[in-house]
């Protein structure tokens, strides 16, 4: 997600995005054969999954809320950079990434819109940026010079801290000097307790074990920087929504439901059934970490994206002169025309059908 600060790393890893956009557009023929349809119609939609999870999309699957598409699994993700450069070059028909790493791609001329929120900060779940108790590391102040382990550049663990950063005072000459490495979650507690690393972004599992171990406290969270927030959203291509409308539609609103569903269902009730659907798509993976899931960790009804949930972003870039004012307006950025949950009511989440009742 971040990158280094200097300028050279930092183009460097947020060019990561702008590298994709240019692949989106170079390479679009370069992808797969086109979406195919089933015998009885219905519209095979391509994804990438998470191995030992269940998403939401998958979930409305399983639910039976969708009448429209069969969705088709093509492998895992390892990024959401990498997610949406599927999506872009025709390899899955959508992906998931990080608003601020969207905004970039979409500046840099990847031809997708956000239809959908896909992850966030809820009371339970959340990234934590973590230090070891023995650091000495107490303000942002402290960070100047100090590596802060991340998954990947310039998106949300890289986002967020260059934020709490500048929000804490700090210059962006000062932001520069800190640097970011780029760790895979299992390595990265290990990293720290071993001060090959400073501050460890955790999140989920990572941040619960790593918890429970002793002798790491966060720093700062994304939670701290924005409350209850939508981080991330689901992207189609330009292409894809114009030629199979419906299809899209089928997804949004199905993914919506489903979303609420994990919004109002009793914890244990959701990992009984992200355990069966785990152990029926016979994908060979373990189970184990489903006893750490807390939350779905979007909070907002049916995953509604909010404007604010890009313009926060575009003026973070425009901030740091990495994107020009007035390029991109958020609006033009997302549609929540499909999603049921947007004009305060929605299906049942009892069922593929039924009448739509009042959101409460």
């Amino acid at each position: 997600m971040p990158s280094p600060f200097r300028p050279s790393r930092s183009l460097r890893a947020l060019a990561a995005a702008f590298a994709v956009a240019t692949a989106a557009l170079s390479l679009t023929a370069c992808g797969t054969s086109g979406p195919t349809t089933t015998a009885d119609g219905k519209d095979v939609v391509r994804y990438q999954g998470t191995t030992g999870q269940v998403t939401a999309y998958e979930l409305a699957a399983d639910l039976g809320y969708f009448t429209k598409i069969n969705l088709h699994w093509e492998g895992d993700t390892t990024s959401g950079p990498a997610n949406i450069q599927a999506a872009a070059t025709k390899q899955i028909e959508f992906g998931s990434a990080f608003n601020g790493a969207v905004v970039k791609l979409i500046a840099g001329g990847a031809p997708v819109k956000a239809v959908l929120s896909s992850y966030g900060a809820d009371d339970k779940n959340y990234t934590g940026y973590f230090v070891r108790d023995d650091s000495g590391i107490t303000s942002a102040r402290d960070l100047i010079g100090k590596k802060v382990g991340v998954n990947t550049l310039g998106a949300h663990h890289e986002f967020i801290t260059r934020e709490w950063l500048h929000q804490q005072g700090l210059s962006e000459a000062e932001i520069k000097q800190v640097q970011f490495v780029v760790l895979p979650p299992v390595s990265t507690e290990d990293a720290l307790r071993k001060g090959q690393i400073d501050v460890a972004a955790l999140g989920s599992v990572f941040r619960d074990t790593a918890i429970a171990r002793g002798g790491l406290h966060s720093l700062y969270t994304d939670k701290d920087l924005f409350g209850q927030f939508d981080y991330g959203t689901y992207v189609f291509r330009n292409d894809y929504l114009k030629d199979h409308a419906d299809a899209v539609k089928d997804f949004v609103q199905g993914t919506a439901r489903a979303t609420r569903w994990l919004q109002t269902t009793p914890h244990d009730e959701v990992v009984a059934k992200f355990e069966s659907i785990i152990n029926k798509r016979g994908r060979n993976e373990n189970t184990g970490l489903l006893k750490y899931y807390t939350s779905y960790g979007v909070p907002v009804p049916g995953a509604v994206i909010a404007e604010r949930e890009f313009q926060v972003w575009i003026d973070w870039l425009v901030r740091n002169n990495e994107l020009p004012q007035g390029k991109l307006t958020a609006k033009d950025l997302y549609t929540n025309q499909d999603n049921p949950y947007d004009n305060g009511t929605y299906p049942p989440t009892s069922g593929p059908t039924g009448e739509a009742v009042v959101a409460k």
